[in-house]
């Protein structure tokens, strides 16, 4: 399972690379302002997000308030080519899998990469340094 990391060059991108090399899990990182995301990279983002837009774009950013648009008059065709030509307006990091989805740098929900018999392991490994169960 190789992990994307969509994102610029912030702490929170830095952080996260970081606690995927520690896991051990694979990566491939783009920077968004370098290479903006394609109409169908960000639908494929949205298909995977609960939150549609709203948990992917940060409209209490200046870079959203300085374009001064609503979302919601914008078409599906229209609101991708906004967010292609503006990569600002997008909360990073956006770390996704084929079937997972993390917006933002937060180590516990980014556990949801780690592939499920490592954390099984970790679990166990947890339990007897902690509550003294025998492995």
């Amino acid at each position: 399972m190789t992990v994307t990391i969509y994102g610029m060059a912030s702490s929170s991108n830095r952080k996260a690379k970081q606690w995927l090399e520690q896991q051990g899990i694979s990566y491939v990182e783009r920077n968004i302002l370098k290479q903006p995301l394609t109409k169908s990279e960000l639908q494929n983002i949205l298909r995977l997000t609960v939150d549609g837009t709203d948990e992917i774009i940060s409209t209490r950013s200046k870079h959203f308030k300085k374009l001064n648009v609503s979302l919601d008059d914008l078409s599906l065709n229209e609101l991708l080519t906004y967010i292609h030509k503006n990569p600002r307006i997008l909360k990073t990091p956006i770390i996704i899998d084929e079937k997972r989805i993390q917006v933002g740098f937060r180590e516990e929900e980014l556990r949801q990469f780690i592939p499920r018999e490592k954390r099984k392991y970790q679990w166990i490994k947890w339990q007897a340094e902690n509550l003294g169960f025998a492995e």
